[in-house]
């Protein structure tokens, strides 16, 4: 089992947070490894919408698609793969930090198959490092995107 939990405290208003990170749109800008998202349900961001994501990850490039099983706009985001190299679940929450900024998890878990069950561990710390890269590249992105308004 991976289970990877990171967060981080953005210092920009909560509903901008949650609207940005929502929308698989803006994955590329701020997930490192992400290189695209496809809607394969129509748009907005709703429990049962489907997203196609491309990625690059541990040196090989990754397809697999992700549904949306839970979603309270600004409070929570949950993503289940229906289709990919192992089933993974992608959580996030975001809840107001000191007047009007906001604190971020990111979560990672599932359970590898394969090949994959045996890089486990070494999967997880590259996951945990991963993760946090993305999340400051989404403080950076948002704190500025925060500055220029």
């Amino acid at each position: 089992m991976v289970d990877v939990l990171t967060d981080i405290q953005i210092f920009c208003p909560r509903h901008r947070v949650a609207e940005y990170v929502a929308n698989p749109d803006n994955a590329h800008e701020w997930y490192v490894n992400i290189k695209s998202a496809v809607w394969l349900t129509p748009k907005p961001a709703e429990i049962g919408t489907r997203i196609a994501f491309k990625a690059n990850f541990l040196g090989r490039q990754l397809m697999y698609t992700y549904e949306i099983v839970e979603f309270v706009p600004m409070k929570r985001l949950v993503m289940q793969s229906v289709d990919g190299p192992f089933p993974m679940e992608t959580s996030y929450t975001w809840e107001d930090f000191n007047g009007g900024h906001t604190h971020m998890t990111l979560r990672n878990r599932g359970n590898p198959t394969g090949f994959s069950k045996f890089v486990a561990p070494f999967m997880a710390a590259a996951m945990k490092r991963a993760n946090g890269i993305d999340l400051k590249r989404l403080k950076k992105v948002l704190e500025n995107k925060n500055h220029a308004s």
